[in-house]
């Protein structure tokens, strides 16, 4: 990757290729990415949840974050487990939802 910073939209997309295993399904679509911030040192603060404090994914995810972040030149990578507000099926994209069955 060149010396330019990246935005937090491409953060966004490479975290797409992050799955959550237990649903099968990339955190962005499922609405756990709630906020990504890039500042010009390429240090990126990440703010997100799971779908559950209890899910045994958990760690395994947010290593998946952190990679997938280094993976574009990220400096540093902070990531913030936030339980608030809590996740729900309402976060998740409407191809989310109609690939896992909710109703729109």
């Amino acid at each position: 990757m060149s010396d330019a910073v990246f935005t937090p939209e491409q953060v966004f997309d490479v975290l797409k290729n992050v799955v959550d295993p237990e649903i099968q399904y990339n955190i962005v679509d499922l609405g756990l990415i709630y906020d990504v911030k890039v500042n010009e040192s390429k240090d990126v603060a990440i703010q997100m949840t799971l779908t559950s404090p209890a899910c045994p994914f958990g760690p395994m995810i947010i290593h998946d974050v952190r990679e997938s972040t280094l993976s574009l030149g990220a400096g540093d990578v902070q990531i913030d487990l936030v339980w608030q507000p809590p996740w729900s099926p309402d976060r998740m994209s409407d191809e989310a939802k109609l690939d896992l069955g909710f109703d729109l």
